[in-house]
């Protein structure tokens, strides 16, 4: 994890921005820092702050290779093949790092067949000197985040976060500016002209949900059964755990206790022993007391024997964080803001009191496996794929969103193996009638291909859903109702439908809680919001009034257990 940040055409005030908007980002990277700006090119500034996790010796960037000293690449990202291109394509590695393979493999075969061979998470920019090119491009669920800054003269910002390039927004008035997300599965290819401005030359789409990667993967296909769907869901997940050990930081996972995230840390566990990893590998779960998350995640924690840490939080540690949550997210969506409070608590914590930097968790089995409830009411088989992979192609808004600023905002980088390629590629292909929910219990598929093995308590493997608000408070008084008297306490006065609604007619503020959320992301991000959410995240099929799981018919979670069927 990193953060990487270009300037292109901005001449005047070029410098200034480097010292203003640059360290914006400084937590996604506090090891080291460097700003380089090219003789050969005009107004073109490219800066990265490096979070050392592979390579810590030679790994800086901007990288320049003397294979290619006409040639500058800046990026996030953790690319798995590295190895396995350099095998297949007799690569000349200069350094250890995994992101020097994207060098090779955009000079042997362009943008679009550098990125489709990519099996990774990935945001990056390469400056093409000798051609006067530059080439953008964002792994296919949008794991690794990036933004980008244009105006109608041809002035170009991109960073890992968009507080980066706000400043520079604002300083260009009139320029008709945009500042908007890099869109996942894409990239982007201009020339940069003399006065150091851009052209759009070829945008492209490389992946889409459920999409077949086009890389060797690393589960060959010739080896998947043709029968047994939950042996071959077994090995492609678990292969997918152990190519994301790469690190030379110490790795931890985080652990709610619920199905994805005890899955993740008990193959993490099992693998790093196998791997021979000299160290114990730390979980983390978050809650109020005895909430049923950290009841549960001590449970797990003990089965598969992680050092295990329980942060408990107050109400009080709500209220204090709320707005910087809202601030490190850059969104105000509802659902992502509650959810990422104990996240954003449970971060703050391993980096005072560890030394874990890189974070295994649970995000995307939901979207992938439709582990929401109200995929229950989907009214097909059909439709509810069709969702799943929308649910992917938009996880980059929400929940990806999440995983990514609650860890970054701490200098913590997250790994999520249920967005690996191979994984949902395979998931997403099975007969539509496996992936739906079976008997009230979602996630069906993927419960069973491990309930044969030993990873987990089978309580554990079929434990039933929670909304998240009550996974980490107490049945008396969930983490929905915290908020709401947080907000009121601060919005003193009745809520007006009708002024809200002209204020923002964009994501329209039901409730006080969402005026809130909105009010305090425009302090920071004022009229984005239409660029950065194009809606709030809710279930479909149903009629709700809010996000959250507990108002969904079919929430158990106060009288029922998942039990095998």
């Amino acid at each position: 994890m990193c953060g990487i940040w270009a300037l292109f055409g901005v001449c005047d005030s070029a410098l200034n921005h480097c010292g203003t908007s640059f360290p914006k980002i400084k937590h996604r990277g506090p090891d080291a820092w460097r700003i380089e700006y090219d003789d050969n090119l005009k107004n073109c500034y490219i800066g990265f702050h490096r979070l050392t996790i592979v390579d810590c010796t030679y790994g800086m960037q901007p990288m320049k290779l003397h294979q290619y000293p006409q040639s500058l690449l800046c990026c996030n990202g953790e690319l798995y093949n590295c190895k396995r291109l350099k095998e297949e394509f007799q690569f000349n590695y200069e350094t250890f790092s995994d992101v020097e393979c994207i060098l090779h493999m955009y000079k042997k075969f362009g943008a679009e067949g550098c990125v489709k061979n990519l099996d990774g998470v990935f945001a990056f920019c390469i400056v093409d000197i000798e051609n006067r090119k530059l080439c953008l491009a964002r792994d296919p669920y949008g794991v690794r985040p990036l933004f980008k800054l244009t105006t109608e003269s041809g002035i170009l910002g991109i960073c890992s976060e968009a507080k980066g390039l706000i400043p520079i927004s604002d300083q260009l008035n009139g320029e008709g500016r945009i500042v908007e997300p890099f869109e996942p599965g894409t990239f982007e290819e201009y020339s940069i002209l003399d006065d150091g401005k851009v052209k759009l030359l070829n945008k492209g789409v490389f992946h889409k949900a459920g999409n077949k990667p086009a890389f060797k993967p690393f589960v060959p296909y010739n080896e998947l059964s043709s029968s047994d769907v939950l042996e071959n869901i077994r090995k492609i997940f678990t292969m997918g755990v152990k190519k994301r050990l790469m690190s030379d930081r110490r790795i931890g996972c985080l652990l709610s206790g619920g199905l994805d995230s005890s899955l993740v840390a008990s193959l993490l566990v099992k693998l790093a022993k196998e791997e021979n990893i000299p160290y114990k590998v730390q979980s983390f779960s978050i809650g109020m007391g005895d909430s049923p998350d950290i009841l549960a995640a001590r449970q797990v924690a003990e089965h598969i024997g992680t050092e295990h840490h329980e942060i408990i939080f107050t109400e009080e540690d709500v209220a204090k964080v709320l707005d910087e949550v809202i601030y490190t997210l850059e969104t105000p969506d509802i659902t992502t803001i509650r959810a990422s409070i104990p996240m954003y608590l449970i971060a703050k914590y391993i980096k005072e009191n560890t030394d874990t930097t890189v974070v295994f968790s649970g995000e995307g089995a939901d979207e992938v496996a439709q582990g929401y409830i109200y995929f229950r009411d989907a009214p097909s088989d059909k439709a509810a794929l069709e969702d799943s992979k929308r649910l992917l192609n938009e996880i980059y808004l929400f929940d990806g969103l999440r995983a990514d600023r609650t860890m970054a905002g701490h200098s913590l980088e997250l790994r999520v193996p249920f967005l690996d390629q191979q994984f949902v590629h395979y998931y997403l292909n099975l007969p539509k009638e496996l992936i739906r929910p079976r008997d009230g219990v979602e996630k069906f598929l993927i419960r069973s291909a491990f309930d044969s093995t030993e990873l987990l308590p089978k309580h554990v493997l079929w434990r039933h859903k929670e909304a998240f608000s009550d996974g980490v408070t107490s049945r008396t008084k969930t983490l929905f109702q915290i908020l709401q008297e947080i907000v009121d306490k601060r919005m003193v006065g009745e809520f007006n439908a009708e002024e809200v609604s002209k204020k923002y007619s964009h994501c329209t503020p039901k409730t006080k809680e969402a005026l809130y959320y909105r009010e305090v992301f425009e302090k920071s991000f004022p009229k984005l919001a239409e660029k950065f959410i194009p809606f709030f995240w809710m279930p479909r099929w149903i009629e709700v009034s809010d996000p959250s799981a507990r108002f969904i018919k079919h929430y158990n979670a106060d009288t029922q257990t998942n039990v095998k069927k």
